[in-house]
């Protein structure tokens, strides 16, 4: 898989039938490796190894609703509390990051009400705070490290 805009994490894999699999440390199972998967994979480790975000707060690939339409977001990230602290949208290392891009993350927030938002295609990463106030969000250098 391409090297991505992250430090270098240790991932499991096995093969069967011809396909890899990379173990998913959140769902606790080994799921196919795509390239989004390669990406979505690193966001974890990045949460857990250089932001301390307990692996018990994280979830990863959940379905939710929005306009009626089932859809599934790639990270969340809660609050000891059970908010909505982060969310991430994840896409492949080849998938330009875009206007549509910043669109969907903001629809799956207006279910989710994350106070972050990322979004990255493991090469170019993004980072915002919501101003729900002012209707926007307010670009960031990168995401606070966790904290109580």
């Amino acid at each position: 898989m391409q090297s991505l805009n992250f430090p270098q994490y240790d991932f499991r894999f096995k093969n069967r039938e011809n396909k890899t699999y990379i173990f998913d440390s959140i769902r606790k199972k080994f799921v196919q490796l795509q390239p989004e998967e390669w990406v979505r994979q690193h966001v974890v480790q990045f949460l857990i190894t250089e932001k301390n975000y307990p692996v018990s707060l994280i979830n990863v690939e959940r379905e939710l609703r929005v306009n009626g339409l089932k859809k599934r977001y790639d990270v969340v990230v809660y609050s000891p509390l059970g908010e909505i602290t982060l969310i991430v949208e994840c896409k492949a290392p080849s998938v330009e990051i875009s206007q549509q891009t910043f669109d969907q993350i903001a629809r799956y927030n207006l279910a989710l009400n994350g106070q972050f938002l990322m979004i990255t295609n493991g090469i170019r990463h993004y980072f915002c705070r919501m101003d729900y106030q002012q209707e926007k969000y307010i670009f960031l250098p990168d995401i606070p490290v966790y904290s109580r």
